[in-house]
């Protein structure tokens, strides 16, 4: 297996008033491709702005982070858009569907951000019905419940083929049960897509599914 995620002294503050205050503090993180991976740790330790580093979301203050053969401290910003668009799936805790769009239409949206034919936007009713929502394509987000909604948003986040899926609690904000089925999907999904997955939660369950468990404090990771 070769190396995917390669990051080395990562740093990462915020201005909070007249201080500076620091989240990630010479972080080291190496990936193989493939490999399945959670981060857990106390809310507010930094989870989230990790991910956001790792999906060009979010610039770094310091160190190296290098996604396959991108080298995202090195990127102008048009070309970190065309990574996180063509790269990395997202899915978040909060799904962030556009209401006034049907499934269908929230999951075409990156084949739509990157202007793909139509033909290509076949690909997202092909996935909605891979996750079980075939016949909801034309419902709006609020016909759906949330681990259908959540659904959605998984097909969204895969259906420009990524090579990095990268999940911000996914399962935070829903019932043990719609929790663990969303589990086994993320988890099928995963190995079906041939994915690099960096998971933040809170889950045990989930956790313990991955390939490699990290934890997040003090703003570095630690083995658990």
């Amino acid at each position: 297996m070769s190396t995917f995620i390669d990051v080395r002294g990562l740093s990462k503050s915020y201005a909070v008033g007249t201080r500076q205050l620091s989240v990630l503090r010479d972080l080291d993180l190496q990936m193989e491709a493939g490999e399945m991976l959670a981060v857990v740790g106390a809310s507010g330790v930094g989870k989230s702005t990790l991910l956001h580093v790792l999906g060009g979301l979010d610039s770094l203050d310091a160190g190296s982070v290098r996604i396959g053969s991108a080298d995202l401290g090195a990127l102008p910003d048009d070309e970190i858009v065309k990574f996180r668009n063509r790269q990395v799936g997202f899915v978040f805790q909060f799904h962030h569907l556009l209401p006034e769009f049907t499934a269908l239409e929230n999951a075409e949206m990156p084949l739509r951000i990157a202007r793909l034919p139509a033909a290509d936007r076949a690909r997202a009713a092909t996935l909605l019905q891979r996750v079980g929502l075939g016949e909801r394509l034309e419902h709006r987000p609020g016909m759906l419940s949330g681990g259908e909604q959540q659904r959605v948003a998984i097909a969204r986040a895969l259906v420009m083929d990524p090579a990095l899926l990268l999940a911000d609690e996914p399962t935070g904000d829903l019932d043990e049960h719609t929790a663990d089925t969303l589990h086994a999907l993320l988890r099928e999904m995963h190995r079906e897509r041939g994915l690099t997955s960096v998971i933040a939660t809170h889950n045990p369950r989930l956790a313990a599914a991955c390939d490699r468990v990290l934890r997040l404090e003090d703003g570095k990771l630690r083995a658990v």
